[in-house]
């Protein structure tokens, strides 16, 4: 097993180390068997044909008279009655979705007790106790995406666990770090302020707490709040709506498994195609009399070839395993020659996207990975044609943009789900997405489609701004806000702090490492502030706050290495990877990350961590130590 933060296919500051791949291009021009120049301006035109000028504005935020889609919890619809909460604690989570979890896990194991979480849910899980629609399941094999699996002694069911099971291994976590003792449910935190004669955050909530905190780590997760599509007449629809993170199974029926035994005699509509879609599409079109498919953008939907866990597969793991799984599947992402532990359409994926980075010169390695993809696209783009029997469905179904423009797709009844006769797509690229809602139903293409239900699939708040992600009003030090300060971007030491705001730490995406597994990402952040808080103690530190002069070199060091390609991102489909078809406008949550990939940005934080003088950090002792 590779030692903590090894960098398996990068070097420390990015250089290529996996072998050379001369012929690899020539080789794959030889074997062309389409036009480069005429795929590459069908590319152009269906991009172009997605792309609205409001950007991330066309969207509608969950607050105001559309709170409902975001406050109603079908899970927990009553609020369990308490008094309010005054009180003082060394650490305040707000979160408790994978990233409060871990950051809670991680500071029992490093021996912390007074720590409190507050949470919006009525239990554990962040995103796993909302995202319960039918199909639900994670798109990262379980064995490298379920956290503390070896911590807490658990191995996932199937390859890629469904909901039910995920949300259980968020409640083993709590259960077995003791972090439902002191927890708090279904509250919000509403405002964060910092109180420089106390060197403490007071937390105020929508119960009417008063929690004073020396720490706080924030950990809202990049799929906490969901976001409407601004469609004319929104507010017109006499029928029944929800968004896919509070489903709604009072009204549907069934369950996770499917079985949607009250739509019968319903007519449904869903608005939306991505990643969320592809899993509940093929549950409505089986349960409903009849399911309208709204797609603006058709997803790539690759094999996705679920199966039990092997008890076989169980006995032969040995300590350590699961961060060992997690760094090869990280490495194949960046072109390491090894042996691929996870073997899925995913790392397949990501093979495919690396190889380029074998070529030493960087317009060779950019026509390689251009060539590749359109192979690869072609590949998927047959797939839809084999599984769908009519040709003109199978044509709107295919994907027309590089496959990382967005997250890739998987799924093995999603297509077929086109063939039943009481399913119908509505592509609305040509209109630029569906023109607008009346009190009986769906107005594309100058059509209404009368409903009974609409479904809006619309993903989450994840590259819109700070304030719409975050949420939480924050007063630094003299008051200023947090948003005033990340208006343009995020400005941090290693992602997890900022200047004029001590004591307070982001644990999530932003200036820290990206990767398609967000909780490795996760893993190493709160690793790494465990040991930041464990310092504190022991060295009787009550004020711990960036350095102005280190923030400024670390986002210089995350625009200088960026790889971000704001050429290549603006060829891409609209979407939250390009701030939906404006990079360089939006936050994209690619764009503003360390881009060497996170195995480069652990290690870098390891050599940080062995430094032991806490570069970076003004770090201040309790009156009396100082």
């Amino acid at each position: 097993m590779s030692k903590e933060g090894e960098i398996t296919a990068h070097g420390k500051d990015g250089e290529a180390t996996a072998p050379a791949t001369a012929g690899i291009l020539e080789s794959t021009l030889a074997s062309l068997d389409f036009d480069i120049e005429q795929l590459r301006e069908k590319y152009r035109r269906e991009r172009d044909k997605r792309i609205r000028p409001e950007g991330e504005r066309q969207y509608v935020e969950t607050q105001g008279k559309y709170a409902r889609y975001e406050d109603f919890d079908p899970h927990a619809p009553t609020i369990v009655a308490r008094e309010p909460i005054k009180s003082a604690v060394e650490i305040l989570i707000i979160g408790s979705g994978w990233s409060g979890l871990m950051m809670g896990a991680h500071l029992k194991m490093a021996g912390f007790s007074d720590i409190r979480i507050v949470e919006k849910a009525a239990d554990f899980g962040g995103t796993w106790y909302w995202n319960r629609y039918p199909g639900c399941q994670c798109d990262i094999e379980s064995y490298c995406y379920l956290p503390l699996l070896e911590e807490t002694g658990y191995i996932p069911s199937e390859k890629y666990a469904y909901a039910p099971e995920i949300f259980e291994h968020a409640r083993r976590i709590g259960r077995h770090f003791r972090l439902y003792e002191n927890a708090v449910f279904q509250t919000t935190v509403t405002h964060l302020k910092w109180e420089e004669s106390q060197r403490r955050w007071l937390a105020t909530t929508n119960r009417g707490d008063e929690i004073r905190a020396r720490f706080v780590l924030h950990g809202p997760g990049p799929a906490s709040h969901p976001k409407l599509p601004g469609i004319p007449g929104f507010d017109r629809f006499k029928g029944h709506t929800f968004h896919t993170s509070r489903w709604d199974y009072g009204y549907t029926g069934g369950d996770n498994r499917g079985n949607l035994t009250k739509l019968a005699d319903k007519r449904v509509a869903i608005i939306g195609t991505g990643a969320t879609a592809l899993q509940c599409i093929p549950h409505l079109g089986a349960g409903a009399k009849h399911l309208y498919v709204f797609q603006r953008t058709p997803s790539t939907v690759d094999v996705r070839g679920n199966k039990p866990t092997d008890p076989d597969f169980a006995k032969t793991l040995k300590p350590g395993w699961q961060l060992e799984r997690q760094k090869n599947f990280e490495s194949i992402f960046f072109g390491a020659d090894i042996e691929d532990l996870v073997n899925d359409s995913m790392t397949a994926a990501g093979k495919i996207m690396s190889a380029a980075y074998r070529e030493s010169d960087p317009k060779r390695a950019a026509q390689l990975s251009e060539l590749l993809d359109f192979k690869d696209m072609n590949n998927l783009r047959a797939r839809v044609e084999r599984e769908v029997k009519d040709p003109a469905v199978a044509e709107l179904l295919k994907p027309w943009y590089r496959r990382f423009c967005k997250r890739p797709g998987f799924h093995d009844d999603y297509l077929a789900t086109f063939n039943r006769p009481n399913v119908t797509l509505i592509d609305t690229s040509g209109s630029h997405g569906v023109e607008r809602i009346t009190e009986n139903g769906v107005v594309a293409n100058g059509v209404e489609y009368p409903v009974d239900c609409i479904v809006y699939s619309t993903g989450f708040e994840i590259s819109t701004g700070w304030e719409k992600r975050i949420r939480v009003p924050i007063q630094g030090v003299g008051g200023k806000s947090l948003y005033e300060k990340w208006n343009r971007a995020a400005v941090s030491l290693h992602g997890y702090a900022t200047h004029g705001f001590p004591n307070w730490f982001y644990v999530g995406l932003g200036q820290g490492a990206f990767s398609l597994n967000f909780t490795v990402v996760l893993e190493g952040q709160v690793r790494h502030l465990a040991y930041i808080l464990a310092q504190a103690r022991a060295r009787g530190v009550t004020r711990i706050e960036v350095a102005p002069e280190a923030e400024k070199a670390w986002t210089e060091l995350c625009k200088r290495t960026s790889g971000y390609d704001i050429e290549l991102q603006k060829n891409c489909t609209p979407g939250y990877f390009n701030s939906e078809g404006k990079p360089g406008e939006g936050h994209s949550v690619v764009a503003e990350a360390y881009s060497l990939g996170v195995l480069s940005f652990e290690n870098l934080l390891r050599e940080w961590r062995e430094r032991g003088g806490l570069q970076g950090l003004q770090m201040t002792a309790e009156p009396g130590r100082e």
